[in-house]
């Protein structure tokens, strides 16, 4: 992956807004409150994951009007977009991220372990550092074809599914964990049932693309398969885009999944960005930022903006959380590391 740096070609806020910047490895796309007096502003960049290309752009624009009001400085937001696990490795091979906007806390904490993010980030901000979170649901193409309604379903002979990998995609590994608490409730925690069941259902992934966005493009652009299993957020957009084409469907038991920011401390002092950053991802916990958040397909983590959005969100859904597998460092030592419990059941 290439990795980014504060001199790269930034797009104006009021111009570009949302349009993507092209680099190896990864997707970039930045906003600016540059006047036009050219005074040199602020930079920071924030290194995320695949499906927040949309959210962040909007947000960067909304962000950078409330920080000249506060401070009267200008600030700029380069954003780089890939699969989370993959996004980790570049930020500790020195990838210049003032903050880190992932899919899941062990990616953070990889990059803590790395020396970059002080011990405790999780703390740092509201609800564990998450400011918004989402679920796990299906999307299928109109109509059905394969009556696909809940996790059983995924096993059928026949059935096509498209799948990001757990090994770089973060929104695989909430989609595994998922699928093994359905089965686990469905037999009663009998592992090696569980085992089976996760055998059957990724013996049907046709594609597993390195990252969610990319899954989504497979499914959505290129018209493979019968179902992917995504993000809450990415089947929403979709239906937003392609309305008639496509249904979303929610299974009986998700996960809710808690996407995780933090500074990066150490770039943050170097840099000597510390302030900036910190209110960047302050900033998201605010009203403003928490509509963007839920017009985006994320579920707000202020719960009277979230109930606003009900008709949009299916707050029905029996969640677990990543604390059923006793955290993220338990889970992913568990199931993801090399040789663990996805190897086995994949191979």
């Amino acid at each position: 992956m290439m990795h980014l740096n504060k001199t790269k070609t930034v797009f104006l806020a009021g111009i570009i807004g949302g349009m993507l910047l092209s680099m190896t490895g990864c997707q970039g796309s930045s906003v600016t409150a540059a006047d036009s007096a050219g005074a040199e502003p602020i930079q920071i960049t924030n290194v995320s994951y695949d499906p927040t290309r949309e959210l962040y752009a909007a947000y960067n624009e909304a962000f950078a009007s409330h920080y000249k009001e506060e401070t009267g400085k200008e600030i700029e937001v380069i954003q780089s977009h890939g699969g989370s696990a993959s996004q980790a490795r570049s930020v500790i091979e020195g990838a210049d991220a003032d903050v880190v906007t992932l899919a899941l806390a062990h990616d953070i904490t990889l990059i803590e372990k790395a020396g970059l993010i002080e011990e405790g980030w999780s703390d740092e901000f509201s609800l564990d550092s998450s400011p918004y979170t989402s679920a796990i649901v299906f999307l299928v193409r109109t109509g059905n074809p394969k009556n696909i309604r809940d996790w059983d379903d995924l096993t059928a002979p026949g059935v096509e599914i498209i799948n990001p990998d757990p090994k770089s995609s973060g929104g695989a590994c909430w989609n595994f964990l998922a699928a093994w608490n359905y089965a686990d409730r469905k037999y009663g925690g009998d592992e090696e049932k569980i085992r089976e069941f996760e055998h059957s259902l990724y013996g049907n992934v046709t594609v597993m693309d390195s990252g969610a966005r990319g899954a989504t493009t497979t499914f959505v652009e290129n018209g493979q398969g019968d179902v992917l299993i995504a993000w809450e957020n990415e089947a929403l957009q979709t239906m937003s885009e392609h309305p008639d084409e496509f249904e979303i469907i929610s299974p009986s038991v998700s996960i809710l999944a808690q996407p995780s920011v933090a500074v990066v401390d150490e770039n943050v002092n170097k840099d000597g960005t510390q302030d900036a950053a910190r209110e960047y991802l302050s900033y998201l916990y605010s009203d403003e930022a928490q509509q963007i958040i839920a017009e985006y397909g994320y579920r707000p983590s202020n719960e009277e903006i979230l109930k606003q959005y009900a008709d949009k969100f299916d707050l029905n859904m029996n969640l677990c959380t990543i604390q059923d597998f006793g955290g993220w460092d338990a889970a992913y030592e568990k199931y993801f590391v090399d040789g663990a419990v996805f190897d086995e059941i994949y191979q």
